[in-house]
Parts: C-alpha cells; structure tokens; sequence
C-alpha cells in the first residue's frame, strides 16, 4: 500500500472520527451526559478543563493514522466492510482501558464503563469503514 493511500487514509479517518464525536458526544448524547456525568460529585473538583482544540484534532488524527497503518501494511483491509467490521473492534479496547480505569479512578462510573464501549464501537466502525474505503479506492477489482 502506497504511503499516500496511507496518509489519505488516515486523514479522512481523522476527519471522520473527530466529526463523530461532536456528533455523538456533544451533539446527541449531550443531554445524557448531563444526567448521567462520569465525573462523580466525590471526585476532586475541578479536574475538567475546556477543550485543547489542537490536542483534540491531533488525537482523532493519530486514531485516523493508527487505523490507516494497521490496515494498509499489515491486514490488507480496503473496503468498507472489512474497514467497518475491523473498527468495531474499538469496542474491546474503550471496554479494557474503561474496566482498568474504573478499577483505580472515581472519575468513571461503571455505567459509563459499559456505555462508552458501545459508543467506541460504532465510531471505530464508521471510521474504520471510511479508512478502508479510502486505502482502495481506484483499486481495479
């Protein structure tokens, strides 16, 4: 796989997810959120800060070149579908680094342990298809 196909690939997948997530975080489940807040009252205040844009943008980029690597050199994924089905496999990692988190922190609540793996999912889905998508797109089948 081209190391253009690559960059373009994890570009769009870092478009993508970062979209997503204002989407589905700060547009849809905002209310949610809300009612539900991960942060409990017994945590230390003051421990959210307003959004870093840049580290924001930079991260969903890394998770855009994470996903484009690992499908353009090592698994040959260039489809939607094989993208898709490969990204939904974020599920298991939210799920890992959640459990891990709720076993040491009182910052997340073992309902947004098992939510946020869900959520993970269908963006590590959409993104992941997208990736795909791009890394064969042109190719002649």
């Amino acid at each position: 796989m081209s190391t253009n196909k690559i960059l373009l690939g994890a570009l769009a997948g870092g478009i993508v997810y970062f979209l997503l997530g204002w989407l589905i975080y700060g547009m849809l489940l905002a209310d949610f959120a809300n009612a539900y807040p991960e942060i409990k009252p017994e945590c230390a205040t003051d421990i959210a800060r307003p959004m870093v844009m840049w580290a924001m943008v930079v991260g969903c980029l890394a998770y855009g070149f994470l996903l484009a690597i690992i499908f353009g050199r090592w698994a040959s994924i260039s489809t939607f579908a094989t993208g898709a089905k490969a990204g939904a496999s974020s599920a298991l990692m939210a799920l890992a680094y959640d459990l891990m988190m709720y076993s040491m922190l009182k910052t997340i609540t073992l309902n947004g342990a098992f939510i946020d793996p869900l959520i993970s999912g269908v963006m590590g889905a959409i993104t992941g298809g997208v990736v795909g998508w791009v890394l064969g797109y042109g190719n002649k089948k």
